[in-house]
């Protein structure tokens, strides 16, 4: 039986998830998920936030301030997306028919798989490297995945592309690429981001799997020894057809490189109405925005991608 993880879900991350920023400390909404010791446990706030015991001797994943580290958080989701595609995918996805997608040669098989309520109540929320609260009962119900599957001709030919083309299109600066190609995005704001290096060899086998480990543009280069992460949140902005809303999908976009002709895309949803660096989900677009459009109230919408089979999961309310 394939394992489901608590990071790479429908349900948005709290940003008080989400590893140290001098904009979040700025931002308390409640008590952080925290994992009790062997020897104190440590009660939390509310019945749903169980918790839990942990080995000492491990490297700590969570820093002073009860949020995770840069680091593990990275790592943390990049092996459950990878599980995700490589294990999940195949196992429990059904499959569908090709189709034509134009302009691209390549026929498109779709593949689809509904994960129920009982399965997500069942994931370590807490009990897991990364542990964050379990979502409330009426915040996730289910999930509804679907995924795109396609084989592309390695060449620079009309319909197809080389796969330095891809990797440079879809993984490289992601967000920026998605504005420019993506008719219907009017545009990517950037929230927060992060940066950090160490030029340790413990941090260099931490990502012995990944390299150029990217949070949306900048790259880190195991090869190198040194690693220059940049961590980032996006709302990404879609126009619709009149009567529909515009969406906004706020996302944090981390991308890597998994062996010399693969590499992952992951946008994972986040909940960012409470802090005063975002523009459309705390609504100071309203008045701020430079267009008609950008002034215009949206739908807050979540969803999560991660390219390679191009999987997407959508909460059908806000679609």
């Amino acid at each position: 039986m394939v394992t489901l993880g608590n990071l790479v879900r429908l349900a948005p991350l709290d940003i008080d998830t989400l590893p140290s920023h001098p904009a979040l400390e700025l931002t308390v909404t409640r008590k952080r998920p925290r994992r009790a010791s062997e020897d104190e446990a440590v009660a939390t706030e509310t019945p749903r936030k169980a918790t839990q015991a942990v080995n000492e001797s491990e490297p700590s994943t969570i820093d002073v301030n009860g949020r995770p580290n840069l680091g593990p958080f990275i790592k943390a989701v990049l092996d459950e997306a990878v599980t995700f595609i490589d294990s999940t995918l195949p196992a429990t996805f059904k499959p569908g028919s090709e189709k034509s997608s134009a302009p691209a040669a390549a026929k498109v098989q779709i593949l689809k798989r509904e994960i129920t309520s009982a399965e997500l109540s069942n994931i370590a929320w807490l009990d897991s490297k990364i542990p964050r609260d379990t979502p409330g009962q009426f915040e996730i119900m289910e999930e509804a995945w679907v995924a795109r599957k396609s084989r592309h001709a390695n060449r620079q030919d009309k319909g197809t592309a080389t796969f330095s083309e891809l990797d440079y299109s879809l993984r490289v600066s992601h967000s920026e690429h998605e504005g420019k190609y993506t008719p219907d995005v009017f545009d990517t704001y950037k929230v927060l981001d992060w940066a950090v290096q160490d030029d340790s060899t413990e941090e260099e086998s931490n990502f012995a799997n990944y390299k150029q480990i990217t949070m949306s543009s900048t790259y880190c280069n195991d090869e190198d020894l040194v690693h220059l992460m940049t961590y980032k949140v996006f709302e990404m902005c879609h126009k619709l057809p009149f009567p529909l809303s515009t969406r906004v999908f706020p996302v944090l976009v981390i991308t890597a490189k998994t062996g010399t002709n693969d590499f992952i895309i992951v946008q994972i949803p986040v909940d960012i109405k409470t802090l005063q660096e975002a523009f459309y989900s705390n609504g100071r677009n309203i008045t701020e925005g430079n267009s008609a459009l950008k002034r215009k109230k949206p739908i807050l919408g979540f969803a999560m991608s991660k390219p390679g089979n191009w999987m997407t999961s959508s909460d059908a309310k806000d679609i």
